[in-house]
């Protein structure tokens, strides 16, 4: 991890550097004393991370953010003597904010958030030049009237796997992340569920039966009614699923004899009142 320091003070950045060297992991990528120093180091270099003070002379570390742009700044620790623009701070997306004299401790657990931050943004970087490998492909001419198997990146602890398809039993809505279920495990991946909707698009094993959630019908054991156009969707995990009565279209096609054998209503009648 490369880290640019950047205080008008030279006791102050040789005292940073020197923490720097006693840290794994970490180098030092320059020191700069002024605005546009700052500027050129952070274009020219592209640290991972820049030690940051807010006062520096006549200008201010929000004026090299500025003219840099937010979204294209490294990584940012605040490293300053006062506390007051630590709201300021926070509203450029700051990662972390450390006061002088810096406690060595506070400063290497401020750089182990960049570097566990840097590595999420790796993996998923990496997650999404492989979907757009796996998209890019095309069928092989032997295979091209056969649907091609359509395979899903997931996190697996700190490596990056791949699911087939018809491996997924569901997936679910988390946050800005979609779990998926499979063979007793659950996995992130990073992407949306109307993403996930629009690559299963057209594959008759799977059904969106509320917003949060897509099942694929082989992993279905029962369904029981709940409510009036809403059912219980039990799958063979054990785990279980109420459909949305929005999404009543798709769930018809689970339960159309002709395309989907072997699903059944349980026979608890219908719960409405």
């Amino acid at each position: 991890m490369n880290v640019l320091i950047v205080d008008d003070e030279p006791v102050a950045r040789e005292g940073l550097r020197l923490q720097l060297e006693r840290l794994p992991g970490v180098a030092c990528a320059g020191e700069c004393g002024g605005r546009d120093a700052a500027i050129a180091a952070i274009v020219e270099r592209q640290p991972d991370v820049v030690l940051l003070d807010i006062q520096l002379g006549r200008a201010t570390a929000f004026e090299i953010i500025e003219e840099i742009g937010a979204d294209a700044m490294p990584l940012v620790v605040f490293v300053t003597a006062y506390d007051r623009h630590a709201l300021k701070a926070f509203e450029v997306h700051a990662l972390d904010y450390v006061l002088k004299p810096v406690d060595p401790v506070r400063l290497r657990e401020a750089l182990e958030r960049a570097a566990s931050l840097l590595s999420l943004r790796r993996t998923a970087s990496l997650a999404d030049r492989l979907e757009g490998l796996l998209a890019d492909r095309g069928p092989a001419p032997e295979a091209t009237t056969l649907p091609r198997p359509e395979r899903f990146v997931v996190r697996n602890g700190d490596r990056l796997s791949l699911l087939e398809a018809e491996q997924i039993e569901w997936f679910e809505s988390a946050g800005n992340y979609v779990r998926v279920h499979s063979g007793g495990r659950s996995y992130i991946m990073r992407t949306t569920m109307d993403r996930v909707a629009q690559r299963l698009a057209g594959r008759d094993g799977f059904v969106r039966v509320r917003r949060s959630a897509i099942i694929n019908v082989r992993a279905v054991a029962t369904l029981e009614r709940y409510d009036k156009g809403t059912y219980v969707v039990h799958l063979r995990s054990g785990t279980s699923v109420i459909s949305s009565r929005y999404y009543q279209p798709g769930l018809r096609r689970l339960l159309h004899p002709d395309r989907h054998g072997g699903s059944r209503v349980a026979s608890g009648g219908d719960r409405s009142q």
